[in-house]
């Protein structure tokens, strides 16, 4: 079973115009309103595709439960911490000509310091029957950043796989708590390290501990890095036009559904079938209509992606 952890869930609501054009009024259909945050979204991708998955995050006030009710009748297997702050609302506005989106993000309140340690807490015993836990998305606003930390250092020490999705100064703690795997995009790698060189940036994090980094690059795909030396790069022959709010939590998917098979990524084709597997779930949440859903035809994208070797020089230095 794979663990999945929203710690800054959203009620996600998502409008789509024929063509946005800034500073005029737009009519459109009802909006699409689902429940949302980047560790949620992982779990309906692992669910859709028939894995066992198990999704934590919290829930507070009205918005929240909007959040509850639609996640209960999604049918993904959860567990809702409830909190006193209102659940933050994200809003998605996708422009179908230009196909693009315009995403809105609230930041969300900070559990009080017992709903925090509840959360944690049902992390940690879901962890101990899990293959791999993912943990995904922003903190709340004012969250201490020790108790990502502390929870990444707990589920290592149970033996337990875990990816961590996140941006800023937590990319590094995350790196130095003990992640296996971390998922920046090129933007938050050179933010966090500053290195403008990927394959730089992508040592620079596993010299503090994790086996992988995977490094999307949008039109040019994503570069996968392991601390043993290797790398490679998966592409399309051709842009996937679409709305790619939710593409890189179906790339976490991916991810997390190696990690379980083979937490080391130790299996020489290892590498090759991640990055594969990756792009091509990344692709199908592109031309999907809504984050957490992955189009039909996987099998044709997987067949599709380009797998190229990348020189990463040599095994890192410093990587237990």
């Amino acid at each position: 079973m794979i663990v999945t952890v929203t710690p800054n869930p959203a009620l996600d609501m998502t409008w789509r115009v024929d063509r946005l054009e800034p500073g005029h009024s737009h009519r459109v259909e009802a909006a699409l309103s689902r429940a949302g945050g980047k560790g949620l979204n992982v779990a309906r991708v692992l669910h859709q595709q028939g894995e066992r998955v198990t999704a934590l995050t919290t829930a507070g006030g009205a918005i929240g439960a909007e959040l509850r009710a639609e996640l209960d009748a999604s049918g993904v297997p959860h567990r809702l911490i409830p909190v006193v702050a209102d659940t933050r609302r994200s809003l998605t506005l996708v422009d179908d000509t230009a196909a693009s989106a315009t995403v809105l993000n609230e930041y969300g309140t900070a559990p009080t310091m017992t709903e925090t340690a509840e959360l944690w807490s049902a992390v940690l015993s879901a962890a101990a029957q899990a293959s791999a836990v993912v943990i995904s998305g922003s903190q709340p606003r004012g969250a201490d950043p020790v108790v990502l930390t502390t929870a990444i250092a707990e589920i290592r020490a149970l033996g337990v796989p875990v990816l961590v999705d996140t941006s800023g100064a937590a990319l590094i703690d995350a790196a130095e708590a003990g992640a296996t795997a971390l998922k920046p995009n090129h933007h938050e790698l050179a933010e966090a390290t500053g290195a403008t060189d990927v394959i730089l940036g992508a040592r620079d994090l596993l010299r503090r501990g994790p086996v992988l980094v995977l490094v999307s690059q949008a039109e040019e795909g994503m570069l996968l890095v392991h601390r043993d030396g290797r790398a490679v790069r998966a592409r399309f022959p051709e842009i996937v036009w679409g709305n790619a709010t939710g593409a890189g939590d179906a790339v976490s998917a991916a991810i997390a559904v190696s990690l379980a098979d083979d937490p080391d990524l130790a299996a020489p084709d290892a590498l090759d079938v991640l990055a594969r597997r990756a792009a091509a779930w990344g692709a199908a949440a592109v031309a999907a209509p809504q984050a957490g859903e992955l189009d039909p035809d996987i099998a044709r994208r997987t067949a599709d992606v380009i797998i190229s070797p990348v020189s990463a020089a040599s095994p890192v230095e410093g990587a237990s």
